[in-house]
């Protein structure tokens, strides 16, 4: 997770989903760092990431961090630091907790009423300002963007790395599948 600076505007608006998608895009190219799930908060960001070890996820999320608040601070027209403090991370070692992890990061927004901040988000199923529209684990079925909805047009699902660790890619699997409408508590 990294947490803006208290000055910083709110993440969810689109010129700051549309830099957070070219950081992202940035990170595509490392095969020892992978941004497999991404949810953009009003002042935080979630993410899901497989590193080959220690010092790619260190040197993988400074540059991620770098690149991003570089592109906030384009996007937003200001200067100075972005995040609050270094990434927090957690390393994930089981289904069930790989499972959880899931649910928390792409229904994120529920846990903090953005779902409920305006008509549009509550007839949503799932988060544009996530990679939830990527998974492909919902209890519901897949979910597409609706053919000629014009809230959704030129939308850009946010860029991904296809997971490679049996965990993110099966294994949470053994716990069943994720509904679009849980509500995460504590991770």
């Amino acid at each position: 997770m990294l947490r803006t600076c208290k000055d910083v505007p709110r993440l969810r608006r689109g010129k700051t989903y549309q830099a957070i998608a070219r950081a992202l895009r940035r990170t595509l190219g490392e095969a020892a760092f992978r941004v497999c799930h991404t949810s953009i908060q009003r002042n935080h960001l979630h993410f899901l990431i497989e590193a080959n070890d220690q010092a790619a996820l260190s040197h993988g999320m400074r540059s991620l961090a770098i690149t991003a608040a570089r592109a906030i601070n384009e996007a937003l027209g200001r200067k100075g630091r972005v995040f609050a403090y270094r990434y927090h991370a957690t390393a994930i070692s089981s289904p069930r907790q790989m499972r959880n992890a899931l649910s928390y990061v792409l229904n994120n927004w529920r846990r903090h009423d953005e779902d409920e901040s305006s008509e549009a988000a509550q007839r949503a199923a799932l988060d544009p300002y996530s990679t939830a529209l990527a998974f492909r684990g919902w209890r519901e079925g897949v979910f597409a963007i609706p053919d000629g909805d014009a809230r959704l047009a030129g939308y850009e699902p946010l860029p991904s790395a296809a997971p490679e660790t049996w965990l993110l890619r099966v294994g949470w699997e053994r716990h069943g599948p994720i509904s679009a409408y849980d509500v995460p508590g504590q991770l």
